[in-house]
């Protein structure tokens, strides 16, 4: 079946691109079970980030010179010091770079449910802001530097960034499969790790187009250990869930 695009008309007229992505970390979950040896385990975790406004409006009307102050101070038995109550040199609206967080997450619960590999769906607030990009760039690298499998599934087509071409930059590293300009919708599926002195990076990358099927990628959860990551049934299987032509 065809990879839809969830994010313009007609599917985004009738279906939120947050219902496939909430619901296809646990059909995947479902795929894995009968390919995980018994001491893996595949948990599907959603993280939906927050943002604070601060109103500033609520300081106006006090004024710096007559804001309550107390300076620091020891009781008599040297016990704690009290902070003093001062306006702050800066007050803003702004947004947490929290972003949504789709994945799916495998542990090896032989080696105290240590994390071997993990499935990262991408949202629309992964790619939206370079603060939110960066920070799931340094999620992915930092996995890849444990030894953790990763991969990626980016169907976010209001936003041409490419974070993978981001996270190769990131190791100093390229990859020719990646066209110039880089798609914007991927799925890829990489380890690293260190068979003898030096540590070793390896993807299987693919460039998607609406239309057409999505991969297999290969997920990797020990050096002599990789199971199959099937997308295009894993997402037919979500579609069907909610009734997505």
């Amino acid at each position: 079946m065809p990879l839809r695009d969830h994010f313009h008309s007609p599917v985004d007229d009738k279906h939120r691109w947050d219902s496939l992505h909430g619901q296809w970390p646990a059909m995947i979950v479902l795929d894995l079970q009968s390919q995980l040896p018994p001491e893996f385990v595949a948990l599907p975790t959603v993280h939906l980030g927050g943002s604070v406004e601060i109103d500033i409006g609520a300081f106006e009307d006090v004024e710096p010179d007559r804001a309550p102050r107390r300076d620091w101070h020891a009781n008599g038995d040297g016990g704690t010091a009290t902070l003093a109550k001062t306006q702050p040199s800066l007050s803003v609206e702004t947004d947490r770079p929290d972003a949504d967080e789709y994945e799916v997450r495998i542990y090896d619960t032989k080696r105290q449910s240590k994390l071997v590999a993990a499935i990262e769906i991408v949202s629309p607030s992964n790619k939206d802001r370079s603060e939110t990009r960066r920070a799931f760039v340094d999620k992915c690298a930092a996995m890849l530097r444990q030894d953790v499998s990763v991969a990626i599934v980016d169907l976010v087509t209001p936003y041409h960034f490419n974070l993978y071409l981001d996270l190769l930059e990131r190791l100093g590293t390229a990859d020719p499969t990646v066209a110039d300009p880089p798609s914007g919708i991927y799925a890829m599926s990489c380890r690293g790790y260190t068979p003898r002195k030096r540590w070793v990076f390896q993807a299987w990358h693919h460039p998607l187009n609406l239309g057409r099927p999505l991969p297999t990628l290969p997920l990797w959860l020990r050096e002599d250990v990789v199971v199959s990551l099937d997308l295009e049934t894993t997402y037919e299987q979500t579609c069907r869930v909610f009734r997505i032509a």
